[in-house]
């Protein structure tokens, strides 16, 4: 089970956040209250290990931007949050997460258009596309398959309720953002729970 934590804007929050487990860090380049600049995320990112997953998030962007977001920042995968098509999903030499807002089951439907290696399902669009805080109902994801796409769970994840998350959903990866913050800013005792009952998720099932 693998954590992803998204929104973070300052090297300490990103090193202590990688130093805890988290396999993957998200740097939001959309419309957002967490939104940072290319030259911010390149200085984050040069001091992250290698094997962390470094995220760029965009919405509904130009391929060129993100191409050259990509080469000025060094994220080393793209998670697209807006109406991107199949075939714009598959345009990237770095891996591609598709964003999906999910309200009702019928909204499912449209994930079997992509070929991308990773889904990640938030809850429905509030005044962002993603860190809204609000969970969707996670039962609607019951019998899916989705053909060996690798599943990201976010939307309104926080330590309360992210273990019930992982043991009914069972997704490769989890993702928080305003879960692990204290008025709008990453707390970091927030996020060594939140990571903290990830890995002891992680450690039963390897058990099982």
């Amino acid at each position: 089970m693998d954590a992803k934590v998204c929104g973070i804007k300052d090297i300490e929050t990103a090193v202590y956040t990688a130093n805890k487990g988290a396999k993957a860090i998200g740097f939001v380049f959309a419309e957002s209250k967490r939104r940072i600049s290319p030259a911010q995320a390149a200085e984050i990112i040069k001091e992250l290990p290698d094997q962390i997953l470094k995220v760029g998030v965009f919405v509904n962007e130009s391929k060129e931007t993100i191409e050259r977001i990509i080469e000025e920042t060094g994220i080393n995968a793209v998670q697209l949050h807006g109406e991107e098509s199949p075939s714009f999903c598959e345009a990237f030499s770095v891996p591609v997460i598709k964003a999906f807002s999910v309200g009702k089951k019928e909204d499912l439907e449209i994930i079997r258009d992509y070929t991308c290696e990773y889904i990640l399902l938030d809850s429905p669009k509030g005044q962002y596309r993603g860190g809204n805080g609000i969970s969707f109902d996670w039962s609607i994801l019951k019998g899916n398959d989705f053909k060996g796409k690798k599943l990201i769970l976010a939307g309104g994840l926080n330590e309360q309720n992210v273990l019930t998350a992982i043991q009914e959903v069972h997704p490769y990866m989890v993702d928080v953002s305003s879960g692990v913050e204290t008025n709008g800013v990453k707390d970091l005792n927030k996020i060594d729970g939140f990571l903290s009952i990830v890995r002891d998720a992680e450690k039963k099932e390897d058990i099982s």
